[in-house]
């Protein structure tokens, strides 16, 4: 990314436009994942003092010791009540760097579909781990989630570190462990850091608790973290969402194809190729909600115009000549089930990939993943609720795919029941 894209500037409407980072909690039931975002929140001055004083007053009339921060996330009542988190809760909170979108996922096995869908749009993943307790087999599935979702960077926060007295040998030991299990996944960027969500050690204000601790804060590696070069910028990719076209007088011949970029960088005078067609044709202009501009990349949502009039429609996908994804109809992918009904081999169901729409049918179950021991196992066919498998599917038409290590757009779908209209999977790409 270009340092015009890196510096703060203003947009049209006088925002701050900064750059925005997408992250998500993970970790066993009470590590504690609700209060640290609480605690985010509340040290860099994003709760509004009425939310605050509410949630002093449930702390108070529950007899808690401390003001309960994991109430600012926890926010439906089984989740009060029982002091869990079951649904995916997204907060929205700025400094004066960056922007955040947090996700804050269950750490219960049963709610393993809630952690991948809060997690695959992340940018990075916080893991919390007990202190007391060390690496458990949770720790194992949420590192291997974050490993199978390609999230980029992993914090691995040693939390509850107060209850240990703040010493070294506890940090030291799960550090160790993670780093000798992380070792067979495809995790790039790991970090550690000892805090604790209830007293604020370590996560915005330094502890004067570890001075044995030289690293940086939770909050500076989340401002500082570098996540301009996460997104594939190799290989372009335009999915047509919609054709636009006035009907004005002022834009009688106007054709523009609206979209977001799923990856490579587009410039005004590319030659591209627009599949399924093949037809080729150049990028005569970009136009972005501010006006024309000259590059588009990714995330950016713009519309393309071209040289030549081609039957372009929703689905269609704009590329460049010497850079195409396959066109498939049969490939492999690693499915995370979401349907109360098991997944039937043999079934049909809906399609979604970019703004392709198709059907399909299950071919076959390749292997069922443990994912606390990492064990393949071969000869169980039975995919029901949260579980994780390879599986081969065929589509009614060809999909235009990339791997998911390659590309998180073009490389992940979700299945549909329907009968239902119910997602019943999200599956990434072999």
């Amino acid at each position: 990314m270009t340092q015009e894209h890196t510096m703060d500037k203003y947009d049209s409407k006088g925002y701050l436009d900064m750059e925005l980072l997408r992250f998500t909690t993970a970790g066993s039931v009470d590590d504690g994942k609700s209060t640290l975002i609480g605690r985010l929140l509340y040290d860099s001055k994003s709760i509004f003092e009425d939310q605050m004083e509410a949630i002093k007053a449930i702390s108070d009339r529950k007899g808690d010791e401390h003001v309960n921060l994991a109430l600012l996330t926890d926010g439906l009542r089984a989740e009060r009540e029982q002091g869990i988190t079951i649904d995916v809760a997204y907060r929205y909170f700025a400094t004066p760097k960056r922007k955040f979108i947090i996700a804050d996922t269950p750490g219960h096995i049963q709610y393993t579909r809630n952690m991948v869908t809060g997690a695959s749009t992340a940018n990075l993943a916080i893991i919390l781990v007990d202190a007391r307790h060390g690496v458990i087999e949770q720790t194992k599935r949420h590192a291997y989630i974050a490993s199978l979702l390609q999230i980029p960077h992993v914090v691995v926060c040693v939390n509850k570190m107060d209850l240990e007295g703040f010493g070294e040998k506890s940090y030291e030991k799960v550090r160790k462990d993670f780093e000798d299990f992380s070792a067979k996944l495809d995790i790039k960027d790991v970090r550690f850091v000892p805090i604790s969500a209830l007293l604020g050690d370590n996560v915005v204000d330094r502890s004067k608790n570890m001075d044995w601790y030289q690293g940086p804060t939770l909050m500076h590696i989340l401002e500082t973290v570098h996540i301009g070069s996460d997104q594939n910028h190799i290989d372009s990719r335009f999915p047509v969402q919609y054709v636009i076209r006035p009907m004005t007088t002022e834009y009688h011949d106007y054709r523009g194809y609206a979209g977001r970029v799923a990856g490579g960088i587009f410039r005004a005078g590319d030659a591209v190729s627009v599949l399924p067609s093949g037809f080729t044709s150049r990028i005569k202009s970009i136009d972005s909600m501010n006006g024309p501009i000259e590059k588009a990349f990714p995330p950016m949502s713009v519309t393309m115009t071209l040289e030549d009039d081609i039957d372009i429609s929703r689905g269609d996908m704009i590329v460049k000549v010497n850079n195409q994804p396959e066109q498939k109809q049969e490939f492999d992918v690693m499915i995370c089930w979401m349907g109360d009904r098991p997944m039937q081999i043999g079934g049909k169901y809906a399609l979604k990939h970019t703004s392709r729409d198709a059907r399909c049918i299950i071919k076959e179950v390749k292997y069922k993943l443990n994912i606390n021991t990492l064990q393949k196992i071969e000869d169980d066919s039975n995919i029901g609720l949260n579980d994780i498998a390879r599986i081969t599917i065929r589509t009614t038409v060809p999909m235009f795919i990339d791997g998911y290590r390659k590309n998180r757009n073009t490389g992940s779908l979700i299945l549909i029941d329907e009968a239902t209209n119910n997602t019943v999977g999200a599956g990434m790409i072999v």
